[in-house]
């Protein structure tokens, strides 16, 4: 018999306000943004970070714009089994359509990628220095984020007979699972985060903290993407384990050695 750990079951609508429903997922995202913007200041107080502590909520609402569109229209390309069939649509934004459900991590950060670069060019700031800023600061809304896909019950991980097993109430199987989200916590959040910060210790050039948060997300998405059941309208890509997030994982890894050599060939010293 397998030993399993009983899944907590909370809420995921953590209050309600009238007919207004707050989920943990909305407040993640929330909370993600604020303490961003808390670290943001704090470096900008310090100096580290090369922009005025005036244009840092300027920058944050770049940076939700470049989130939650890019997440969507990432799910929508890489996830979504007909991104171009536009007869089934349930309505003609539906790439866009927040509520419908379905973001990506890969998708949103080319949004916030491409967001910075505008705001840069726009608030004339050093683009790879915010770049190392919002990398030392996206970890933990990844933590957040990720548990909040475990009060909902999403995500979960692929059957296994391990003790910390799990059977999650949104599973039609309802068999043990493995928690993969709280991996991706420990992972995506408290690990990279803990890496990222003992780097910038030693770091002298703009744009190597930005460059090993890609490559550090990339092969933590990529070893715990084999405990992760794949998202169901994919399946398994190739050879039966072969995943989206590791193909799209593996991609960003490789974009991310190409970064930091180039920055270690071409950036300024500090």
């Amino acid at each position: 018999m397998i030993a399993i750990i009983r899944y907590p079951n909370i809420d995921p609508v953590l209050v309600h306000l009238g007919p207004v429903a707050v989920h943990w997922y909305g407040v993640a995202y929330l909370a993600g943004f604020l303490i961003a913007y808390g670290l943001l200041g704090r470096l900008s107080r310090s100096g580290w970070l090369r922009i005025g502590r005036d244009k840092v909520s300027d920058l944050i609402s770049w940076l939700v714009l470049g989130v939650l569109v890019g997440g969507r229209l990432g799910w929508w390309i890489f996830y979504s089994t007909h991104p171009l069939n536009v007869s089934q649509w349930e309505t003609w934004y539906e790439p866009i359509a927040l509520w419908h459900g379905g973001m990506s991590f890969h998708g949103g950060l080319i949004g916030v990628i491409l967001a910075v670069i505008v705001w840069a060019r726009r608030a004339k700031a050093p683009f790879w220095n915010v770049a190392d800023a919002l990398a030392l600061a996206a970890p933990v809304g990844l933590l957040f984020g990720r548990l909040a896909n475990f009060i909902n019950g999403e995500l979960y991980g692929r059957p296994t007979e391990v003790g910390w097993a799990m059977i999650f109430p949104t599973d039609p199987l309802g068999v043990p699972r493995h928690p993969s989200q709280l991996y991706e916590a420990m992972l995506e959040g408290v690990l990279l985060l803990a890496c990222l910060w003992m780097i910038k210790r030693w770091a002298r050039r703009d744009g190597v903290i930005a460059s090993a948060f890609v490559i550090l997300y990339g092969v933590f998405r990529i070893a715990v993407e084999f405990a992760r059941e794949p998202d169901p309208q994919l399946g398994y890509l190739a050879w039966g384990w072969v995943t989206m997030g590791q193909v799209l994982s593996l991609a960003l890894a490789l974009v991310g050695l190409a970064m930091l050599w180039s920055r270690r060939r071409t950036a300024a010293v500090r």
